[in-house]
């Protein structure tokens, strides 16, 4: 009876430690990307005051580019593009341009995707876009690549 007891404490000692392991990787892995959100925001605050911050990540393509929304002092949701390389900030009202469902319905009305798995905004060239990654029938990874403002087809990758 005391071996088990001894095995459970032992067991219940190792998952506290792999547990706090783990959060500890987590939390380090993620500091990286705070570190860029809050240089990202203070740069683009210099053009644009945000009331609130509602998403921020990181599009790597040909460059790598910060993409804030949020909602500025009027209140008016506002997306922000920051090249990584000249820090030159782009801001455009989000009504400037598509939503992430119209372009998605633009994704349907040319292809038919099985499943989609991100849709988000990115930019290459100063050119702002929604990058939309799916699934085919087939299982294969596509992605493509709709202009923000015109919703004009810019470039497809298919069947990775």
């Amino acid at each position: 009876m005391k071996k088990v007891k001894k095995w459970i404490v032992s067991l219940v000692v190792l998952i506290l430690i792999m547990s706090g392991i783990l959060v500890k990787v987590y939390i380090q892995a993620f500091e990286p990307v705070k570190a860029a959100e809050k240089k990202a925001v203070a740069l683009a605050d210099k053009k644009v005051h945000f009331s609130h911050v509602e998403d921020f990540h990181i599009y790597n393509g040909i460059e790598t580019v910060y993409v804030i929304e949020g909602k500025n002092k009027k209140g008016e949701k506002i997306i922000v593009w920051i090249p990584e390389k000249n820090k030159q900030v782009i801001v455009k009202k989000a009504n400037s341009g598509l939503s992430k469902q119209q372009a998605i319905q633009k994704l349907e009305e040319s292809k038919n995707p099985k499943k989609i798995v991100s849709v988000r905004l990115g930019m290459e060239k100063k050119i702002p876009f929604w990058e939309i990654y799916y699934l085919s029938d087939n299982n294969l990874m596509n992605y493509y690549y709709i202009h923000f403002q015109t919703g004009e087809w810019l470039k497809k990758i298919e069947n990775l």
